[in-house]
């Protein structure tokens, strides 16, 4: 998620840690599985999905949120599909789910590096009050820098529309974000879950990825099969 400023700043980076362990742990796993495609990134996915339903399933049990069930689910099935479809193009498909995760991560480490650095004006603090002005603007050039380097990387040639189009799914990306803090705003709790340490639960760390992977996914359908998103 993107950052939530600390009250006092010897804390700010009591996290640092436990976040950064597991990134290590879950960043090759995930990389891992878009590479090779196939089962394993299926597995990837499934086991995304069933640990987020579960997830969702234990906060609508809070009074007066179990008809919300079906919405989350969907929600989840969507992005879980909009993955998998994109990583079925056989031409451009593993290229293509690296240029979102790649941009998608660089926003939010940038985002919580550049709020807990710099902090200043709140961004939203009707929705999430940690999330800073500064984190988002650090997070959203980080994602454009990403998709620039990234098109560059794979393609051997980048443009000005790899800065655009990662720039869009910054965007996006931190709108997922801050629905994800909406919600749990209303459900008064302060993370999802407790399975990851220093994030909290795993729509603490998938909510951007979330919200992306059918912008991403509409975006590679409207450009047609075999054609990069940025291209």
């Amino acid at each position: 998620m993107a950052p939530a400023l600390a009250e006092h700043p010897s804390g700010r980076w009591s996290d640092f840690g436990k976040r950064t362990l597991s990134a290590a742990v879950m960043g090759p796993v995930a990389l891992a599985g878009v590479w090779e495609g196939g089962l394993a990134f299926s597995l990837v996915i499934a086991a995304a999905a069933l640990g987020l339903v579960i997830e969702w399933s234990a906060l609508c049990r809070r009074p007066g949120w179990t008809p919300l069930f079906p919405l989350g689910l969907a929600y989840v099935a969507l992005a879980g599909a909009a993955l998998l479809w994109l990583r079925d193009d056989p031409a451009v498909g593993r290229a293509n789910v690296l240029f979102l995760l790649l941009v998608v991560w660089a926003g939010d480490i940038a985002a919580y590096l550049t709020g807990r650095w710099i902090g200043g004006p709140r961004l939203a603090p009707g929705i999430s009050p940690g999330k800073t002005w500064s984190g988002a603007i650090g997070g959203l050039l980080a994602a454009a820098a990403a998709g620039l380097l990234t098109a560059l990387l794979l393609f051997h040639g980048a443009n000005g529309r790899a800065v655009a189009i990662a720039a869009f799914l910054g965007i996006v990306a931190q709108g997922g974000d801050l629905l994800e803090s909406f919600v749990k705003r209303r459900l008064e709790v302060k993370d999802s879950g407790h399975l990851i340490p220093g994030h909290g639960g795993l729509f603490d760390r998938l909510d951007s990825v979330l919200a992306a992977a059918p912008a991403a996914a509409l975006l590679a359908l409207t450009l047609g099969r075999g054609v990069a998103l940025w291209q």
